[in-house]
């Protein structure tokens, strides 16, 4: 990584990608059988590292610089986080997702049912065995501490358990702290936390469902900045912190949609950290008018490619688009990746491995056309 990501105010590295990819059969096999009882734990975890291995080489030979584990040994990107913590159960999210012909899905959420806790590790195994695999640089992701709220909203914890969501934060903080200090003694020092609800609370109808079960957007929004600053708030200085702003990614469904202009301005001058991971692939985003904001000693990764549909994007429209984003920000702060990971879920986006290894080579292709071998 860049000496001083600090400093230069830019992301890592040029071609990044979010992190979740495309399970194999054997992978999504192996999940449902440990689910119903036919596998046992180390059966499981055989067939996760041989996997991860493959991704891992898989990422390589794109020529990608930074490598995930493919989030191979979550069911969802938010899984292992609320198997962690205790205090934690499952209940029904209040929003659901929905595509461009108007079908919508429902999505499950979690929910406070005791003081949480981190009771085990979140990411620290998949960090030393991703680690241990890779020459290049690994990266962990981590759901944002909005995530453990926001999907119920003002439902989140059982009546009486917390006096407010201020309190709820405090505990969750401090579980964020405790795993993020782990995994830098561990040598990790590139770790995303993915951010859908204040992407979400860009959609005027989310604001308005919002609304309605008695929460206020603009003061959600507040309580998720400080949520992010203070789970990282301890973090190595040479730890570098993205955020990837998401508006949901379910077997090629999202949640919400909207510009950024709404929550820009707040959100990427208070944010603690040090480049966002944004999602620019379709009209649904807004224009890049909203990088205004971003302050000089911050970057941007442009979620460009889609990794919800097959088609893969052109070298000139990639090339094209991040001029464009060039009027509001300066060009050596800019990198380039997918908009979001090909499998938030176990069950994958609707394309293939063969249009997900084009898509991050082509990532690539157009970081090196525009930054050479910085790259």
């Amino acid at each position: 990584m860049p000496a001083n990501p600090l400093v230069r105010g830019r992301p890592p590295f040029r071609a990044d990608h979010i992190g979740s990819l495309l399970r194999p059969p054997a992978l999504r096999q192996a999940f449902k059988e440990h689910a119903g009882g036919h596998m046992d734990n180390e059966a499981f975890k055989r067939v996760q590292n041989d996997c991860i291995r493959d991704v891992v080489k898989l990422q390589e030979e794109t020529g990608l610089r930074v490598v995930t584990d493919g989030e191979f040994r979550r069911g969802s990107y938010w899984s292992r986080f609320v198997e962690g913590v205790d205090g934690f159960e499952i209940r029904q999210a209040i929003f659901k997702f929905r595509d461009d012909r108007g079908h919508e899905v429902e999505f499950t959420a979690p929910y406070a049912v005791r003081r949480v806790r981190r009771q085990r590790p979140l990411a620290l195994d998949e960090f030393t065995f991703l680690r241990d695999a890779t020459k290049v640089t690994p990266k962990i992701t981590l759901p944002s501490p909005s995530t453990m709220h926001f999907y119920r909203c003002s439902d989140y914890a059982m009546p009486g358990l917390y006096a407010d969501a201020e309190a709820f934060f405090t505990d969750l903080a401090v579980v964020f702290r405790e795993e993020i200090a782990a995994l830098a003694a561990a040598g990790c020092r590139y770790v995303q936390i993915d951010e859908v609800a204040i992407a979400l609370l860009c959609d005027p109808t989310i604001r308005e469902q919002v609304r309605s079960v008695g929460a206020d957007a603009d003061k959600l929004v507040d309580l998720y900045i400080d949520a992010i600053n203070r789970a990282v708030a301890r973090r190595p200085a040479d730890m570098v912190i993205g955020v990837h702003m998401c508006r949901g990614n379910f077997k090629g469904r999202y949640l919400g949609e909207g510009s950024y202009e709404s929550v820009a301005e707040r959100f990427f001058a208070n944010t603690n950290v040090n480049h966002f991971l944004l999602e620019y692939d379709t009209p649904r985003a807004g224009d890049f008018t909203p990088l205004r904001f971003v302050p000089k000693g911050k970057g941007v990764v442009l979620g460009l490619v889609s990794s919800k549909t097959p088609a893969l994007e052109s070298l000139e429209i990639l090339n094209r688009r991040t001029d464009e984003a060039t009027k509001f920000i300066d060009l050596d702060r800019l990198a380039i990746s997918p908009q979001c990971g090909f499998a938030s879920t176990v069950a994958g986006n609707p394309v293939t491995e063969v249009d997900e290894r084009a898509k991050l080579a082509r990532v690539v292709e157009t970081a090196r056309s525009i930054w050479g071998e910085e790259a």
